[in-house]
């Protein structure tokens, strides 16, 4: 009986370390919205047409340094336009407000993130700023099916140039 309860016990621990795992990497993913300890650095916001599947909790950086996260996603429905509302860390004090803000991919299937371009103004970024600078994410599936479309018209336009040509030579 001995080696059996040992066996339970052991099974146990390991099911229950693999929990303690998957909870610290489910904390760890950008958009899993979990944050230890309070909250500091500055807000400002930025306002896109498109933010694709960005999410809370996705990384904000600059020159590929983290500079900060994005704490909210919203609608604005006077102007028809997502605001995406960024949690800057204190250190990152002197971005200039005429940077640039655009929605980025982490490689070919990752996820979202803001990355920002420094401009060159003499005056910062301050709490409650916003970037007036943006660029769109870039759906993969809209190009797609603009060039689908694009090789579709030009298709049909080789076509109706032959047939054309094949009756303008059967005539001479």
């Amino acid at each position: 009986m001995k080696p059996q309860r040992s066996l339970e016990v052991g099974t146990g621990l390991f099911v229950l370390l693999g929990f303690a795992a998957l909870f610290f990497l489910t904390t760890q993913l950008p958009g899993s919205g979990l944050q230890f300890g309070a909250d500091s650095g500055y807000r400002v916001t930025a306002k896109f047409d498109n933010i694709g599947d960005l999410k809370a909790g996705s990384p904000v950086s600059m020159a590929g340094v983290r500079i900060g996260r994005v704490e909210a996603v919203s609608f604005d429905a006077n102007d028809y336009r997502a605001v995406a509302t960024l949690r800057i860390d204190p250190q990152f004090d002197r971005i200039p407000d005429d940077s640039d803000a655009s929605v980025q991919t982490q490689g070919l299937l990752g996820g979202k993130y803001i990355g920002i371009g420094p401009g060159g103004s003499d005056t910062f970024l301050k709490d409650g700023g916003q970037i007036e600078f943006t660029q769109s994410a870039i759906v993969l599936e809209s190009l797609v099916n603009k060039f689908f479309a694009n090789f579709a018209s030009k298709g049909s336009e080789g076509a109706a140039e032959a047939t054309a040509s094949g009756s303008s030579e059967e005539g001479k």
